[in-house]
């Protein structure tokens, strides 16, 4: 079988070391600029604890030198999709399976829900131009429950999590789900095949679509955030919004905000992947995570005055700092 690791930054760079030491499959990494120098030199590196793993890596930034796939992976963020999309296009044959292993709402997400129209969404595939790129009918859902971070391009960092959650978007359960599921597992991950992508993907945006931005602006690690209770009950105010969306689209969720910074708490102090982006320099994933949130908000009859606070004072701290297109 044939993958390829579209983005091997922090999530691709962890799920292709673990993969290229598996040897189960022939795997390649699509990646340019200096992960592209680090992976020829180093191959993929993945530091777990005191252990650094290592293992050779084929890299390239020629798609059509690294040709047709069975799988590919795309671990790149949100904003960067519409380009790299059409980039890898010699990589997806007809049968290609697509994984998405990427946070937010996906420019799938509300294809064939009655709720949310028929429509692309506008925040996260403006032009069409995802959709255009990766046929629908090739993707499969996910979502990682893992903390990496990329002290330097090429290496990867592994602080906790080791989930994957995949699913067919349409719903059910499929043969090739269970099959990408095996090889996964084989690689050492714990692999949920689920019958309900869309819930899975909702309730991890559930959670994240408030620490991330409200850490970017303030700089802060999770547990103070939820220390100050001021800040703490305006992120459970946007999770009710999210919540009142998720029940008229098919994603309900029964926890309460508050049982859900229960679980965030037991994570401890750390910092959430658009804080690492924002003190890395790097564009912030606002769009998937926020907008994304406030456009669906928008066509289900949902006012989202938490959400709208949270979209315009992360938007306008990444405009300031160059992290965000400017309007």
């Amino acid at each position: 079988m044939k993958v390829a690791i579209v983005g091997a930054g922090a999530i691709g760079g962890f799920i292709g070391t673990r993969l290229a030491l598996a040897g189960q499959c022939q795997l390649s990494a699509y990646a340019r600029g200096a992960t592209l120098a680090a992976l020829r030199s180093h191959g993929w590196r993945l530091q777990m604890g005191e252990q650094l793993l290592q293992a050779p890596c084929h890299a390239s930034d020629d798609a059509a030198a690294l040709g047709v796939q069975d799988v590919v992976i795309i671990a790149v963020k949100g904003q960067a999709l519409a380009t790299v999309a059409q980039q890898i296009g010699p990589m997806i044959g007809p049968h290609t399976l697509i994984l998405p292993a990427m946070n937010g709402v996906p420019w799938w997400f509300g294809a064939g829900n009655a709720a949310m129209g028929t429509a692309p969404l506008e925040s996260v595939d403006a032009d069409g131009v995802i959709a255009a790129a990766l046929p629908a009918a090739q993707v499969l859902g996910c979502v990682v429950h893992a903390s990496t971070s990329t002290p330097e391009p090429g290496l990867v960092s592994h602080k906790m999590g080791n989930g994957l959650i995949i699913g067919e978007p349409a719903g059910g359960v499929s043969p090739r789900a269970g099959q990408l599921g095996q090889l996964l597992r084989g690689a050492g991950f714990d692999v949920t095949v689920t019958a309900n992508i869309r819930q899975d993907i909702w309730y991890k945006l559930w959670g994240n679509m408030t620490l991330n931005p409200v850490s970017a602006i303030t700089g802060a690690t999770a547990d103070r955030i939820l220390d100050d209770q001021l800040v703490a009950e305006f992120c459970r105010a946007a999770m009710r919004e999210a919540q009142q969306i998720g029940a008229l689209i098919g994603c309900p969720i029964a926890e309460t905000p508050e049982q859900r910074h229960l679980v965030t708490r037991k994570l401890g102090a750390f910092k959430s992947s658009m804080l690492q982006d924002a003190e890395a320099g790097r564009t912030l994933e606002l769009d998937a995570l926020v907008a994304a949130v406030r456009e669906i908000g928008q066509r289900v009859g949902v006012a989202t005055p938490f959400i709208d606070a949270v979209l315009g004072l992360t938007r306008l701290f990444g405009r300031v700092h160059g992290l965000y297109p400017q309007a």
